[in-house]
Formats: structure tokens, C-alpha cells, sequence
């Protein structure tokens, strides 16, 4: 009988054209190829480097656009230079940590660099969080110094009698528009720095390629938060790699970020995309999809930075005779899913996706330099794509007790090798760092960095992201810890017992949040609205889970672990649970009953989540 073929899967890399791309890109980039590798050998460069450098060579090109406000480069580097000798007179020196709670704005970007000049270390607190993970979150990274934005003092005030604080630690107040009044406790930053001198400090010299220069925080399996340590390769690389090899901005250029700062995307590529070119880079206070062409318009954008769900977002708006009408010719950024790929690029004219894969802990990045469709790209560091139980949650061990790399085409979980310059840096817990690291994987000795996340071989050294395992799902761009939202809803008084997990929601990027509950008493007096209003006090809003079901018992494991991959299969499919379910829907504050007719309409993306 004659065997049919399997038609070739068209997400795999072709070689021919894969080789042809490969050739044409080192002729044209080959030395700059090099420097980015040479990068922490020569150990130099640093991110007060690259402003210093920008401020000598386009002193009267625009750095940031924000709102109706610009600053060249010079006034840019002269307002930074302020700050860092104002900070060196009050003692802050290299190592020293400060925490910023700022809303995106102008002034972050001024402080982070006039403590990176410093080389001081900028903990830059994500402003959404509440409660306890924001209370966490200060205290995990005591700072010398805390600024903190006026739009945020309220929020500040109201947790600062749980913070840490010390007699030494100094808090700052950094006014914006609002013209809300200075706490007595507080000195105005925005004052003090007057007539403090604008020449370069003579600390940016010291500080290194390698050395820290900011924590970010990231979801913790053990419930909190974890405090990434970002060096500053990351930005500098980050600038070589997507700003002058992808993306090939120039002087003229103009970077849209449209993401919070304290998220890596931001911080580690969006802004280094235009700053490592001399470009400049435009930023807003809150991403708003009706406003986001009307900006891109504004600032004359011509390259912008992403998450997948931002693409769904914009795709999810009505067709428009504009929506061709933009200089954008490259976007960067990571999370574009494979079924909207072509679309978003045909319907708003974008010739290059500079997809990429990192996160703020990882030890390396792949990186889409050859512009394929439907991929991550590719990566130099030394990784490996190994098979995983997806029902043991556990990578799989052969007979000889290591781990086995999976066919092309196949998927499994993505490691990297913890060594060299591709040594994983950790978070500020030891124990956190540990728990991210494998050993013995292919042979004695070795250590590997566990990314957590599953990915498919594409060949030719390519790879496609497919989804987040364990303890953590993605939802609206944010790693959302399970254990955390889990801890939340077990010191709620009529929840038993409880498990999160994430679910999809067709055509939604990432897994949005469930909780199976087992509730101390009848469901029917179950207080679903102080259950709400308590994620709202606790969470951020992306953590909030969407769905509800309400169960008389959970499994757990023999190591009492909570069993969830039943609960992700089933999600909240109408047809496969009897148990009550629940959903906060789009616009809604309160959960209601997941009835047939809201099921449907969620299948049909009737709702916008």
C-alpha cells in the first residue's frame, strides 16, 4: 500500500531559506555580531555609558517623548546628571539599592539612569500590585532611598505602617501634574536637585557591563513575588540586539512603549531599542487600545514594542480606512500567537516581527533576527528543548537518569545552560534561586536553568513558544502566581480550600485565572461580592480570577500537592463540569452565574477579556 506523506508542518524553518537568510545577515552585521557577543568580555559598556555617549553625539535630538513634553538628549542627560550628584551627596554609592513607585513618566526614566550612573540599583516596584504583595515587595528590597510618585502617595501612605522602614531609609516625593500635596515625612526630589551640577559624575566609569543594575519583580511559586536581578548587559545587550541589529533604529527613529516600566519589556528592550540607536523613545502612562494608533500617529512612531495580548487587542478592533495609516516598519516584542501572525501584519502594514523570548530572570533570549513568521527565533546560548510529562508536571528522565531532547516538530521544556556569561544571575532568595536550577541533565555535574515554559523545536536552531507550566500562567502580559492568588482566597473566611490555575478562553492570548473552591459552608450563602472586593484589595487586576467552581472536595497528591491537571483540561466547559461555575465578566466587578447562553457567547468572543 502506498504510504501518503505527512504534508510538511509550515511552522517548521525551512534550511534553504533559513541558510540564505543566515549568509545575508552576517554580511551585513557581521562585526556588530561580534561586539554584542564581546559585550561582557570587554566588560565596559554600561547603560550611563550609552546615555553619556547619545548626549556628545545627538545633544539636540528628542530622547523622550511623553504626553505633550519632550527632552533631548542633552536635557536629558543633564536632569540625570542632577539627580545622580544630589544622590552621591546624600551617600548612595555602587550596590546600594533605591526603590521607585512611579507610573510611567518622564522622571523614571531620569531617576533609573541617575542610579545607574551610580551603579546603584534601581527596585522598581510593580504599581499594580496591593496589600500584601505590594508590602512584600518593599520590604524584599529594603531600599536607601524610596521615591515614590505623587500619583501613587495615597496608596504608599495607606501601607506604610506595615513597611520595614528604618530611622536611615529616606523617602522622596516626586510631583506630576496632579499638584497633590507633599507629605510632611517626605522631601520633593523634584527641588532639592536644583542647582546641583549637570556634568557627567565620574562614577559612570566604574560601573560595569556585568554589574546589577535594577531588580524586577517577577510571580513566585511560593506565593510572593521574586526579585529578579537584571544587570546591566541586559539593557546594553538588549539595545545592540534589538534596537541596532533587528530593528535597525537610527537617530531618526521613534520608539513607541506602550508597557509599564517595571515590566522587563520595557525596561530591558523597548526603551534600549531606541536610546542604542540615538532614537527616541515615546512613552505613555497606561496602554489604551482605542488611544493606541491616535499615539502612534502622534508621536510618529516607527517601530513599536508588544505583548501578544496587545496584538489581540488592536485586532480585536473594527476595521478601519487608518489602519494602514502609520510609519510603523518593525514592531518587537514577544507573545505573538501563530493564528493572528499574517493578519496583524498585513492589516496594519508592518514589514518586520522582531519576536523575541526572554524574561527578567532568564539567562538568555532567542530573538527573531531572520524575520520568519510564526517564531521566537533563534538563540547563541547554549539551550535545550527537552521531553516533559505534562500529567506528572516533571521533566522525563531515561533509564540512565537524564533528561532527553525532543525530535524536531516536537515539544517539550526549554532549558538553558547555567555557565559563563549564560550563568542564571538568581533572584535575591537563595532558595528561589535554587529551585530554578536542574542538575545532571545530560551529564554529571551539569546545571541548567529551568525556564518553565514549554516550546517547540522548529529546526535550524528556532524555536515557538507554546505555553507557561507549573506554578505560573501569562494573562494580559503578566506572570500570575497561582500560590499567590490561592493565599489570598484561603484567609477568606468561607473558602475551605482552593486551586488556581490558568484557562483558555478562544481567541485570548495566555490563560486567564480559575479558582476551584471548596467552600467552609453551603454555596448559597457564599458572599461571591466580599470575595471580589477582597482580590481587589489583594491582587492586581490581571491576577483577579475570571472564573469560579465550586467543589466538595479537592485532590491532592501523597506529597499533598494539589492535583490540577484534571481542573486545567476541564477549564469551566459547561458540558464536561456539574459543579457551580461562575465568571467576572469584561466590565463587571461581580461574579455571575455561568449560565449556557454566557458560555456560548464566551466561545464565540462575544466578550471582550
Amino acid at each position: 500500500m502506498l504510504e501518503i506523506p505527512k504534508p510538511k508542518d509550515p511552522e517548521l524553518i525551512d534550511k534553504k531559506e533559513y541558510r540564505k537568510r543566515r549568509m545575508a545577515l552576517f554580511r551585513k552585521h557581521g562585526p556588530l555580531i561580534q561586539e554584542i557577543l564581546d559585550l561582557t568580555i570587554v566588560n565596559e559598556v554600561s547603560w550611563g555609558t550609552i546615555v553619556e555617549s547619545n548626549a556628545k553625539e545627538y545633544p539636540n535630538n528628542i530622547a523622550v517623548k511623553f504626553e505633550d513634553t519632550t527632552l533631548t538628549y542633552k536635557e536629558f542627560n543633564d536632569s540625570v546628571n542632577q539627580y545622580a550628584h544630589y544622590f552621591i551627596s546624600l551617600g548612595l554609592k555602587k550596590g546600594d539599592v533605591v526603590e521607585i513607585m512611579m507610573s510611567n513618566r518622564t522622571e523614571l526614566l531620569i531617576i533609573f539612569t541617575a542610579i545607574a550612573k551610580i551603579g546603584a540599583i534601581s527596585s522598581i516596584i510593580n504599581i499594580d500590585l496591593r496589600g500584601d504583595g505590594l508590602i512584600y515587595c518593599l520590604n524584599k528590597t529594603p531600599g536607601k532611598f524610596i521615591v515614590v510618585g505623587s500619583e501613587l502617595i495615597d496608596i504608599f501612605i495607606d501601607i506604610k505602617p506595615e513597611l520595614d522602614l528604618s530611622k536611615d531609609q529616606i523617602l522622596f516625593f516626586s510631583p506630576d501634574w496632579d499638584a497633590i500635596p507633599k507629605p510632611d515625612e517626605f522631601i520633593d526630589i523634584s527641588q532639592v536637585i536644583k542647582g546641583f551640577p549637570t556634568d557627567d559624575p565620574p562614577t559612570t566609569n566604574n560601573v560595569k557591563t556585568k554589574d546589577p543594575i535594577a531588580y524586577l519583580f517577577t510571580s513566585g511559586t511560593t506565593g510572593l513575588p521574586k526579585a529578579a536581578i537584571v544587570i546591566h548587559y541586559r539593557l546594553v545587550g538588549g539595545g545592540y540586539l534589538f534596537g541596532r541589529l533587528m530593528a535597525e533604529t537610527r537617530p531618526n527613529d521613534t520608539v513607541y512603549v506602550p508597557l509599564p516600566f517595571f515590566h522587563g519589556t520595557a525596561i530591558m528592550v523597548g526603551w534600549p531599542t531606541a536610546f542604542a540607536g540615538g532614537a527616541t523613545v515615546a512613552i505613555c502612562r497606561k496602554f489604551s487600545v482605542s488611544r493606541f494608533w491616535e499615539d502612534v500617529r502622534k508621536f510618529k512612531a516607527t517601530v513599536f514594542i508588544y505583548v501578544g495580548e496587545l496584538c489581540r487587542y488592536l485586532m480585536n478592533q473594527p476595521l478601519t480606512p487608518d489602519d494602514k495609516n502609520n510609519q510603523i516598519r518593525a514592531v518587537i516584542g514577544n507573545g505573538l500567537r501563530p493564528e493572528i501572525w499574517k493578519d496583524f501584519k498585513e492589516r496594519f502594514d508592518i514589514d518586520y516581527i522582531g519576536e523575541f523570548y526572554g524574561a527578567s530572570e532568564n539567562p538568555a533570549a532567542f530573538a527573531n533576527m531572520l524575520n520568519f513568521d510564526y517564531t521566537m527565533g533563534t538563540c547563541s546560548s547554549n539551550y535545550a528543548i527537552v521531553k516533559y510529562d505534562t500529567e506528572e508536571e516533571k521533566p522525563i528522565r531515561n533509564e540512565e537518569d537524564f533528561l532527553e531532547k525532543v525530535d524536531v516538530g516536537g515539544i517539550g521544556l526549554l532549558l538553558f545552560e547555567s555557565k559563563g556569561v549564560t550563568e542564571f544571575r538568581g533572584y535575591t532568595d537563595n532558595e528561589a534561586t535554587k529551585a530554578k536550577l536542574l542538575h545532571n541533565v545530560f551529564t554529571e555535574g551539569d546545571v541548567w536553568f529551568n525556564s518553565g515554559d514549554l516550546v517547540k523545536d522548529q529546526g535550524c536552531l528556532h524555536a515557538q513558544f507554546i505555553d507557561r507550566l507549573g506554578d505560573t500562567f501569562r494573562w494580559k502580559g503578566h506572570n500570575v502566581s497561582t500560590t499567590e492568588v490561592e493565599q489570598v482566597l484561603n484567609v477568606f473566611d468561607q473558602v475551605l480550600m482552593s486551586a488556581v490555575y490558568g484557562v483558555e478562553i478562544p481567541k485570548t492570548d495566555g490563560r486567564a485565572g480559575m479558582a476551584a473552591i471548596v467552600p467552609s459552608s453551603s454555596i448559597e450563602n457564599f458572599d461571591l461580592k466580599a470575595l471580589a472586593d477582597k482580590f481587589r484589595e489583594n491582587l492586581a487586576p490581571y491576577a483577579i480570577p475570571i472564573f469560579l467552581r465550586f467543589k466538595s472536595n479537592l485532590s491532592i497528591t501523597p506529597t499533598f500537592k494539589l492535583k490540577k491537571v484534571k481542573l486545567k483540561k476541564e477549564g469551566f466547559d459547561l458540558v464536561k463540569i456539574d459543579d457551580p461555575l461562575y465568571v467576572m465578566l469584561p466590565g463587571e466587578s461581580e461574579y455571575t452565574p455561568l449560565t449556557k447562553d454566557i458560555y456560548e457567547n464566551i466561545k464565540k468572543n462575544k466578550y471582550k477579556f
